[in-house]
């Protein structure tokens, strides 16, 4: 692990895994480009340099380095001082307490703890300079010229009204060669809804409710060679397939992981600009299909519960394929309030509907122990729990999460409970094992 305390921070994020070769995702300075590492910020603060290279290595990461350097093996330990000037230069300074509080609480020496947090106060969150594409603009992409055909995937389930604003976006793409292949779970079924679309588009009427089964069977069913993954409560702008292309050909890459936003907000800041992707959602992404023949397709112990995508996502990772996180073919999260995961299964992954529901929901659990073992899952427990007390509509209001924390305290034997029942029912998942069908070029 770069360095030692992301593992109370990020414990189960896809860049804290070596890969399959046993590379990790963080480039060796000395292997970077003269020009990148002229962007990068020196820290000579720190008192290892080990440390001073992790952080460069860290900036190049998180600033958007998308190339072939060479990367880290194995990470040599730092001082506990640069831990905590690491994390103090990244995380805001609740989370720098937090984990003194854990540091503590798992009975490591106060004395050089309380120093270490104490000697680093000086140091601040810093902002990310992201690094610029200039060729970009001017780039033409062969995959456009040469017109390769797109399968666009897109599930859906009692949201005709919704689907219907995007099928009418897709009539707007100023990319033509491709097919729509949908997945309909709804009841009633209206076989008519679809002739009204200048689209070609492929109907493919489901009866089990099952998101990951649409999205397997359509990928199945597909002719491209390359598959777009869309949904049925977003909207999309009408360079969305051809920004995507762009993004595979230009950064000679597999994966373009589109970024999503709410109906009238803005992308994120921190995921406005190309980066190596640390997460993939099934609602806006591009990829090769041979990525599946690869990897296989969506595990259906994900059904009716959540994260079936960034364990897909992780799987990708892991394979070392290149994966390029995509702030031009972002999309609009409608966020139906009718349909889809709402109807058939969780659509949070962390609230409950019910006093007595196991939270997290047990497919989280099962990812976390199926890939980052059992401390990190109990790390991020830690993490996660305290603040999914209180409901999505206060996900990012910090007074509410720190009222959230206190209910936490007062609801101890519940949240206990809740968490007790997560963790029995993924290890039910855990014993019967991934479900995980392969693609083979026949299909």
């Amino acid at each position: 692990m770069l360095f030692e305390f992301l593992k109370y921070l990020q414990p189960t994020h896809y860049f804290q895994l070596p890969r399959a070769n046993g590379q990790s995702v963080f480039p060796l300075v000395n292997d970077l480009p003269n020009s990148v590492v002229a962007k990068l910020k020196q820290d000579s603060y720190y008192v290892s340099d080990f440390a001073k290279d992790y952080d460069l290595s860290w900036q190049a990461v998180q600033t958007g380095y998308i190339g072939d350097a060479k990367t880290y093996l194995d990470f040599e330990p730092v001082p506990v001082q640069d831990n905590y000037h690491f994390i103090r230069k990244q995380f805001h300074p609740g989370w720098v307490f937090y984990v003194l509080f854990i540091r503590l609480l798992t009975f490591h020496d106060p004395i050089t703890e309380i120093r270490a947090w104490m000697n680093t106060s000086h140091v601040k969150k810093e902002p990310i300079e992201a690094i610029k594409y200039e060729a970009w603009e001017g780039y033409e992409s062969n995959l456009i010229v040469q017109e390769s055909l797109v399968s666009v995937v897109i599930p859906t389930l009692n949201r005709y009204e919704y689907l219907k604003d995007v099928l009418h976006d897709f009539e707007k793409q100023d990319y033509s060669n491709f097919e729509i292949i949908v997945v309909d779970q709804s009841e009633p079924f209206q076989s008519e809804f679809y002739t009204a679309f200048n689209l070609n588009i492929q109907v493919i009427q489901q009866e089990e409710k099952a998101l990951w089964l649409a999205r397997n069977t359509a990928i199945k069913a597909s002719k491209g060679g390359l598959i777009a993954l869309s949904e049925d409560d977003v909207r999309v702008f009408p360079d969305w397939i051809s920004t995507h292309l762009k993004c595979l050909d230009f950064f000679k890459a597999k994966v373009s992981a589109g970024v999503f936003y709410p109906e009238g907000k803005q992308i994120p800041e921190e995921r406005s600009f190309f980066m190596q992707a640390s997460q993939f959602a099934t609602g806006n992404a591009m990829l090769y299909k041979s990525v599946f023949e690869r990897v296989g397709l969506f595990d259906r112990q994900f059904e009716k519960q959540r994260m079936g995508d960034g364990e897909f996502g992780l799987r990708v990772y892991l394979e070392g394929i290149r994966s390029v996180s995509n702030p031009l073919a972002s999309c609009v999260d409608v966020k139906a309030s009718i349909g889809g995961l709402r109807e058939m299964g969780s659509w949070d992954a962390f609230r409950t509907k019910k006093w007595f529901s196991p939270r997290p929901i047990p497919s989280v659990l099962y990812l976390y122990r199926s890939y980052f073992g059992r401390q990190a899952a109990i790390w991020a427990l830690f993490r996660t729990v305290p603040l999914s007390i209180m409901p999505y509509q206060f996900k990012k209001n910090k007074p509410m999460l720190v009222v959230g924390l206190f209910l936490c305290v007062l609801l101890t034997p519940l949240v206990c409970f809740q968490v007790w029942k997560s963790w029995r029912l993924a290890s039910v998942k855990l014993e019967e094992g991934a479900l995980i069908e392969e693609l083979t070029i026949d299909d």
